[in-house]
């Protein structure tokens, strides 16, 4: 009786499990079909830039917090992580005196990077008695909630009077300066922008700041001035809003002839992205991928093995990067540059807002090639041996990850 008794209480369990599990695929699938009806592709037109590229977090934040200080008129800033405590309360504090003396501060956060600001009261209610505009994005709402709360702005974008610009794979916290004695030093990947192409992250931010806020910018020359200096360096912003960014990469791979590298903290990447890799790697395009040793997140290490596996075997050239944390997001495909803040992940592709910078400048091509090998050179060849055979811890993992490894 008692053994009934607990086999009717575990196939209750299971049966609500099953019920519940189905609920959320179903919100998933419908949220996921009615934002396809009404995403639409945002690619702007190509511009000229002036560019810097930085690959450290301390020298970053201080040429970002100089920025900041010198503005005139307006910042504006979209961040998916923002941390109060150390650089982040002195990222916050510039903002707040900028705020006091009179510049207009927009600062827009994704809700859930940046959960811990939204549970603080006392700090939003602070940062606004200064004057700073705050918005979250992508507040979870109904219906399809389930849905709604896996989508993410994961952009970062920092656009300040209008004529300086920043994006890439860098936050706001103690991490990103090397302060996390698990993840120091961090490596990372972030441009620094002058000329049109700020207009360009300008736009992006305003709209994203409407999504956010319901407040309409006109985008008059105040946001975008007219005497700006027009750059060196071509290229084209991509903006992906859990859409079209997978399609893209496919067709950089689709194209190659003579090698594609990619460095990404996750390589997650679907079965369709998969096929064109093994293609590439079928016609003779020899195929580098550039991973972190040390992960940072639960499951995403193990996630990337059952994808890692065939490209390892085919004759792709996998590297752990071991001096710290690597966390830059880039490809490089034969003459095409690419940097911004996308992922090579389910995520990436199919649930975040995304902002990339495609380039064949020369110039800039060859600058971001070189910081891809000198992090190479820091990192270890992954045989295909590493990560497979029977390992009992591993390989649980690998099974979790599979469920889940659209939501890392």
């Amino acid at each position: 009786m008692i053994n009934l008794t607990i086999l009717l209480s575990v196939a209750v369990i299971l049966l609500i499990a099953i019920v519940f599990i189905f609920l959320l695929w179903v919100d998933y699938a419908l949220g996921r079909k009615k934002h396809l009806k009404t995403v639409s592709r945002m690619n702007p037109s190509p511009a000229f830039a002036n560019f810097v590229l930085f690959a450290d977090g301390p020298s970053l934040f201080d040429d970002y917090f100089t920025e900041l200080k010198k503005a005139k008129h307006h910042i504006h800033i979209l961040f998916y992580i923002v941390k109060d405590e150390g650089i982040g309360q002195e990222f916050l504090t510039i903002l707040k005196q900028k705020a006091n003396e009179g510049v207009e501060v927009r600062l827009l956060l994704d809700w859930a990077g940046s959960l811990p600001i939204i549970l603080n009261f006392k700090l939003r209610k602070e940062l606004r008695s200064h004057g700073i505009q705050l918005a979250f994005a992508h507040t979870p709402t109904f219906p399809f909630l389930f849905y709604n709360v896996q989508a993410r702005n994961h952009r970062k974008i920092s656009v300040i009077d209008g004529k300086v610009g920043y994006l890439g794979g860098f936050n706001v916290g103690p991490e990103y300066i090397n302060l996390d004695r698990k993840l120091t030093p961090w490596r990372d990947y972030h441009l620094k922008v002058n000329g049109e192409g700020a207009h360009t992250l300008q736009s992006v931010f305003l709209q994203d700041w409407a999504d956010a806020s319901n407040q309409l910018i006109s985008k008059t020359e105040k946001y975008f001035p007219e005497d700006i200096t027009k750059g060196s360096v071509e290229h084209q912003f991509k903006v992906n809003d859990g859409a079209f960014l997978k399609e893209e990469y496919i067709a950089l791979i689709e194209n190659a002839e003579q090698f594609i590298e990619i460095g990404t903290p996750y390589f997650i990447p679907d079965v369709e992205v998969m096929q064109h890799l093994l293609s590439a790697l079928t016609r003779g395009v020899k195929v580098t991928i550039m991973i972190p040793y040390t992960s940072d997140h639960f499951l995403v290490k193990e996630a990337s093995h059952r994808y890692l596996r065939p490209l390892l075997k085919a004759g792709a050239e996998v590297y752990e990067y071991k001096k710290g944390f690597y966390h830059a997001k880039a490809m490089i495909v034969d003459e095409v540059a690419v940097v911004g803040t996308a992922n090579f992940d389910k995520r990436s592709f199919f649930l975040n807002d995304e902002i990339n910078c495609y380039s064949e400048d020369l110039h800039f091509h060859k600058e971001l090639s070189e910081v891809f090998h000198k992090d190479l050179a820091n990192a270890e060849k992954l045989q295909y041996q590493d990560i497979s055979g029977f390992n009992l811890k591993r390989q649980g993992k690998e099974l979790l990850a599979r469920c889940v490894d659209l939501f890392l």
